[in-house]
């Protein structure tokens, strides 16, 4: 389990296709992979993977074609900056809100607004998600959790403080960029289970 508490935005120093996986190395910062065991989870712009092999200063995944049909990892480049977090340990404080790191779906960005104090963006997703994307709910943007803005038809606004966009890839983004997606598991149970009740009464 995640909490979209981005720890971290790294470089990407490789991504290699091989045989159908890719190969995903990313230099993290010193310190990061501390206390790792194989096995072990890392969520990269809020997709969990497992890490395969480590340093003090690399990690490298293993990606398949599942989960490239479904995220941003399929277009990621040496030096793509992307969103680190560790699995949440028992005991943490949830500072977020709980993730899993499965990605449902991606975002566009269509606009961005820029001030002195934040930055405000509209995103555009698959109507399929409609029911789940509410104004002031969570959700998760590559890995972020985030509280959503207005919504409008298809396309919601995300409103990011500037310790958001310091410590993840969110200030980099501009009109065109898909974002990974993660639809609040409660909010999803809760819309699905009335719809079953709604659907039943009929």
């Amino acid at each position: 389990m995640f909490t979209g508490i981005v720890t971290h935005c790294a470089p990407v120093l490789s991504a290699e296709m091989k045989e159908g996986i890719l190969r995903l190395v990313i230099d993290v910062p010193s310190g990061f992979t501390k206390g790792l065991e194989r096995g072990a989870s890392i969520a990269i712009n809020g997709v969990c993977l497992t890490v395969i092999e480590w340093d003090d200063t690399t990690a490298a995944f293993d990606v398949i074609d599942e989960t490239l049909n479904k995220t941003n990892l399929v277009g990621i480049q040496p030096g793509t900056l992307v969103n680190l977090e560790r699995a949440a340990r028992f005991g943490d404080e949830i500072g977020g809100h709980p993730l899993s790191g499965h990605i449902h779906t991606q975002a566009e960005v269509v606009r961005v607004e820029k001030n002195e104090a934040n930055v405000a963006m509209i995103l555009s997703f698959e109507d399929a998600w409609k029911p789940y994307v509410i104004s002031k709910g969570y959700i998760a943007i590559n890995g972020c959790s985030l509280t959503i803005g207005k919504v409008e038809g298809n396309e919601f606004w995300l409103h990011l403080i500037p310790e958001t966009l310091s410590i993840t890839n969110l200030d980099a983004v501009a009109p065109g960029t898909k974002l990974n997606i993660e639809i609040d598991h409660q909010t999803q149970v809760i819309v699905d289970t009335v719809e079953r009740y709604m659907a039943s009464r009929d």
